[in-house]
């Protein structure tokens, strides 16, 4: 339950750092490379969650002789037991407000699709609706349709039209109902971030405004008649969550003026597509460091001791176990209270496949204070099995553990 707290507000964390750094780059960036720049500047937010979820490299638990003394001083900052019931209650609470958003979702989504009605294809390879939610617009996700209004051809001229439906198939070419999807699910998710309605406004903006760009760019001359097309068309219904609209009344003033500006010239462009780039590239690998950093403090790390089979160096065709995962043991709450500090010396069996096929104290110090702990964390630890000849080969571990409380610094003397 901690981890899937400390999950969560760590990607809380860099997911505002980069929707902050997303606002404070966006006039650059829409000077350089204009609207569709811009759009594709909101790749560091998925970039920045997942970066943490990526593996990082774990350091050798060994790699001498098949049994070994390794050795590590746990410091830990225990919360007491009667505090454990919160980070559940966390948990739930977070659960449950993104099953409501969730649902809050779809009912917007099947609602809008209910008051579509009935579709018919046209001719033109769109669909007519026999009501008007809020068209036109990309409805779907698995099979993208692009479904007009009954009066489409009344309120649009045909060159209006033609501007309109190559708008929406923009948005099927670029993915971006894949893109609605996924903010969907950061919605539900991060539902508690005080940033995110924001964000995915600003998201919705400047797809919208790329979208625009995309079309109208290949046919300078026709940016008025676009022009005119958003001017007949006000949306006033409720959005669907997952479909990309034509109409888009809050920000018709800032796509209108968009269509005002010319096309900038080929090295402000190649600058702005860098500075996206480095953005993306920098943060991201700040953020997977940060992880690779936690992790370190959150496993137990030790350096190999000479080995204790009375060998002084290993054969040379034989490689020990090596750690892929030992989270440390938590520390009893007794021991705490009492500030009792210990040493266990543990044995860890390890199976051909790298997990622990067995446990057993050596020794401990005081005696029955800290043995459980540390048995029921080593039960759960896995390692790179040992290799005789390149095969994968059981093998066993002694390791001991020194628990240690962070003892505050005493005050200066008056």
């Amino acid at each position: 339950m901690t981890d899937m707290l400390h999950g969560l507000l760590q990607a809380s964390g860099w997911a505002t750092l980069a929707v902050l750094l997303l606002g404070a780059v966006r006039p650059l960036l829409q000077r350089l490379g204009g609207a569709a720049l811009v759009y594709r500047s909101w790749w560091l937010l998925p970039l920045v969650l997942i970066a943490p979820l990526l593996p990082s490299p774990v350091p050798a638990f060994t790699d001498s002789a098949p049994l070994l003394a390794l050795g590590t001083v746990l410091h830990v900052a225990v919360v007491p037991t009667d505090a454990v019931l919160w980070p559940t209650l966390l948990i739930a609470l977070w659960a449950a407000g993104a099953a409501c958003v969730a649902l809050a979702q779809w009912r917007g989504q099947r609602r809008f699709e209910r008051a579509l009605g009935t579709l018919q294809p046209r001719a033109d390879g769109s669909w007519q609706a026999s009501a008007d939610p809020g068209l036109p617009a990309l409805v779907g996700l698995l099979d993208p349709r692009v479904v007009v209004g009954p009066d489409f051809d009344q309120r649009f001229a045909p060159v209006e039209r033609d501007l309109i439906l190559q708008h929406e198939h923009q948005h099927r070419r670029h993915g971006d109902h894949w893109a609605n999807a996924a903010v969907a699910l950061l919605r539900c998710l991060f539902w508690f971030h005080p940033l995110l309605p924001w964000a995915t406004r600003r998201f919705l903006f400047d797809q919208e405004l790329a979208c625009d760009a995309r079309t109208v760019d290949p046919h300078p001359a026709l940016r008025r008649i676009y022009a005119n097309a958003l001017l007949k068309a006000q949306l006033v219904h409720p959005v669907a969550p997952m479909a990309c609209h034509w109409r888009s009344q809050p920000m018709l003033k800032e796509r209108i003026g968009m269509l005002k500006e010319h096309k900038r010239n080929v090295v402000p462009r190649w600058s702005g597509q860098l500075l996206v780039l480095g953005l993306c590239v920098g943060i991201s690998t700040m953020a997977w460091a940060s992880q690779r950093a936690a992790d370190t403090q959150t496993r137990i790390t030790a350096e190999p001791a000479a080995g204790t089979d009375g060998s002084s160096s290993p054969d040379a065709a034989t490689v020990g176990a090596q750690a892929k995962l030992m989270s440390p043991p938590a520390y009893p709450k007794s021991a705490f209270e009492q500030n009792i500090s210990g040493k266990v010396v543990l044995r860890v069996n390890v199976d051909a496949e790298g997990r622990t096929s067995g446990v057993s104290v050596i020794s401990s110090t005081p005696a029955g204070v800290f043995d459980a702990v540390s048995i029921a964390a080593a039960q759960k630890w896995t390692f790179e099995p040992a290799r005789r000849d390149g095969k994968p080969v059981a093998s066993a571990l002694q390791i001991p553990l020194t628990f240690a409380l962070d003892q505050p610094e005493p005050a200066p003397a008056p």
